[in-house]
């Protein structure tokens, strides 16, 4: 029976206020070992047979993905990849000043997953929850959001923008919690914050500028 526990998150809405919502407690990871064996149990495949399709589809998932393309497989989800800046190589700006990035300078960051509803549904059926003792504490911020808006305009005034990353680490909120914040701040045209640019390439500037 697997478990969940409510997890306190802080109201973006409302500062100071805090909100508990449910997460689910996972005690371990299933390995390609054990989920080969128990998918082969009543089944007419043997173990290489499985192990073999796996790489099999690991490979080919590999090669479309190296081409630009997402993968999508039916009951199970969406892969897309995404793309990095190379370790030491130094972030493109807006304003041109900067050493262009060439194709030597990226490299693949990592792979999204969108799950298949199918998946989702099919878990949602099998799984009987039980909750768990206590709530989880989140780790409060050390500012205020007025004292975190005016750290993000006084940065904004040495440099031409901020990412959700770069904000994330300056404040220490998760990463979540800093792009909600961002956002908001993005949307009130009394904050003094923009946004500019799209999808992973969005980044927060001055408004005034």
């Amino acid at each position: 029976m697997a478990k969940y526990f409510m997890q306190e998150m802080p109201d973006m809405k409302k500062e100071g206020e805090t909100l508990l919502y449910p997460r689910m407690e996972i005690t371990g990871t299933c390995e390609t070992d054990e989920l080969v064996e128990a998918s082969i149990k009543g089944s007419t495949f043997n173990r290489g047979e499985v192990r073999g399709a796996l790489d099999l589809i690991t490979g080919t998932m590999a090669r479309f993905m190296a081409e630009g393309r997402s993968v999508r497989i039916d009951g199970i989800g969406l892969f897309t990849p995404t793309v990095k800046l190379r370790k030491g190589k130094e972030r493109e700006n807006i304003e041109g000043n900067s050493p262009r990035r060439n194709a030597a300078s990226i490299e693949i960051g990592g792979i999204n997953f969108r799950a298949d509803r199918t998946l989702i549904n099919e878990t949602n059926t099998l799984c009987n929850l039980e909750r768990g003792s206590g709530v989880k504490k989140c780790r409060r911020p050390k500012t205020t959001a007025e004292e975190r808006l005016n750290i993000v305009k006084k940065y904004l005034e040495e440099n031409p923008f901020i990412t959700v990353s770069d904000y994330s680490k300056m404040v220490e909120l998760n990463r979540t919690t800093a792009a909600k914040e961002l956002k908001a701040w993005a949307a009130d045209t009394e904050s003094g914050i923009a946004i500019k640019g799209l999808g992973t390439h969005k980044v927060y500037i001055n408004a005034g500028k």
